[in-house]
């Protein structure tokens, strides 16, 4: 069998999930995957509002049967795979997740909804585990997509959140280097998603996460099983960087142990793309600023990386699926100036038809800012001409919602509480303000189980 040098990053990655432990995360790692995995649970209860949830749930009582594991917010028992599944696509239905920008890796939607599913069907997970499980995952995820200088071409946040799952559930198991290696091969494999979903605003976009949540399901049931998986998943002549992200940087993997990629996640404070914040944020703190009204603007013209051009620059038409407006820049900043804020109902059939919004968009641009970086999702500038004659700008080094210009706790909770409220049945305010209090106390939990009982909208 071939065996690539242990200097490789492939076995510099395996050394860190194998090694990592709780004891060893830093506070900061600690405190974001207590705050990310309160805001994954927030957005996948108002995901389940998108009408394509019920499709899907109908169509997977034909995938098999069992009740290891339960859908977050209507509480239905299925196999763990699909509730892995239809979790995941909660998550990330309606853009609202969190993301690594460096990476542009939105890795809790695969991991959490895997991690969860699989603790439930195994039980006595507690909440120690799940933290650390999460941190190794997020770094899995997150160093294998910071490491790519290529175009996005295929869908980085399912295949690398797929191998940040498996990763996770490899190091709650505390699997040996060869059997996690194996786990990782053989979830390598499996992985799927291009970007032509997000081209088109398919609604098939978001299952890619789903589909993904399965792969890292089978791979650790067969690397379990002893089964052998490819070794060399990311360096080899088919492995991930040969085919999927063929320029890479291999000093990305150096972090590994030093520094924690889920203390780097940014929130996303809109349910769109993240790549349309930086629009919003420029054009809302610039109005917040000089007080100019929509009837005032001439022109907005935002600045932004190639990254933002080849994800949000499309035009916006009445007919348009709400999967598409949400990664329709000149759609999202209109919506933004016009209401204040963006929000779930904003990607509803009569506020897509809103002829305000068509008007305002048309005078929205987005132009290219000179970056080099293929993979940047800032500095962006946000410049604005007024009937006055006033030209107003912006520079964004971060958005909000970045660690560089973080939400903030209190923010971080407003969001929750209203994502949780936006269900397709709305959880009750004490049920919310419990929610918090298990997260903030997710070190004494002694099952993770406990977490997706208190995402029940109804006691099940």
């Amino acid at each position: 069998m071939h065996k690539p040098p242990e200097n490789s990053v492939t076995a510099r990655l395996v050394e860190h999930i194998v090694g990592c432990r709780y004891e060893t995360l830093p506070g900061p790692a600690v405190d974001a995957a207590r705050t990310f995995i309160l805001d994954s649970l927030g957005v996948a209860l108002s995901g389940t509002r998108v009408p394509m949830v019920a499709e899907l749930k109908a169509m997977a009582t034909s995938w098999g049967r069992g009740e290891d594991a339960r859908i977050w917010g209507t509480g239905e028992r299925v196999p763990a795979a699909t509730a892995a599944f239809v979790n995941g696509y909660q998550i990330h239905n309606q853009e609202w997740d969190c993301v690594h920008e460096p990476a542009v890796v939105h890795p809790m939607a695969v991991v959490l909804a895997t991690l969860l599913a699989w603790a439930e069907g195994r039980g006595g997970v507690n909440g120690r585990e799940l933290i650390t499980g999460c941190a190794v995952a997020v770094d899995v995820a997150a160093t294998i997509g910071r490491a790519a200088r290529n175009k996005l071409r295929f869908f980085r946040p399912a295949m690398c959140g797929a191998l940040g799952a498996t990763a996770g559930i490899a190091s709650i198991l505390r699997l040996d280097a060869d059997t996690t290696r194996s786990a990782l091969g053989i979830a390598y494999s499996q992985l799927s998603g291009t970007m032509q979903a997000h081209v088109e605003g398919s609604p098939v976009l978001p299952m890619q996460i789903g589909f993904n949540t399965r792969a890292a399901l089978v791979a650790i049931d067969l690397a379990q099983r002893g089964i052998a998986g490819p070794r060399d998943f990311l360096e080899g002549p088919f492995g991930f960087y040969s085919l999927m992200d063929p320029d890479w940087e291999p000093t990305a993997f150096d972090r590994l142990g030093h520094e924690y990629c889920i203390a780097e996640l940014s929130h996303k404070p809109f349910p769109s793309g993240r790549a349309t914040h930086g629009g919003v944020d420029g054009a809302l703190s610039l109005q917040a600023a000089h007080g100019f009204s929509t009837e005032d603007i001439v022109a907005i013209r935002v600045l932004a990386p190639p990254l933002v051009i080849q994800l949000v620059d499309r035009r916006p038409s009445p007919d348009m699926a709400p999967s598409y407006a949400r990664l329709c820049l000149p759609y999202v900043a209109a919506t933004a100036l016009l209401r204040g804020t963006v929000d779930v109902l904003d990607f509803e059939p009569a506020a897509l038809r809103d002829a305000a919004r068509h008007a305002l968009a048309a005078r929205i641009t987005v132009l290219p800012d000179g970056n080099p970086s293929l993979n940047a999702l800032s500095p962006q500038r946000v410049e604005i001409t007024l009937r006055n004659g006033a030209e107003l700008a912006l520079d964004l080094p971060a958005v909000l919602g970045a660690p560089g210009r973080p939400l903030g706790r209190e923010r971080h909770l407003e969001k929750f509480r209203r994502a949780a409220a936006s269900g397709i049945m709305p959880l009750a305010p004490q049920r919310i303000e419990a929610l918090i209090d298990l997260v903030d106390r997710l070190e004494q939990v002694e099952d993770v189980r406990e977490l997706v009982s208190r995402s029940m909208f109804e006691q099940h």
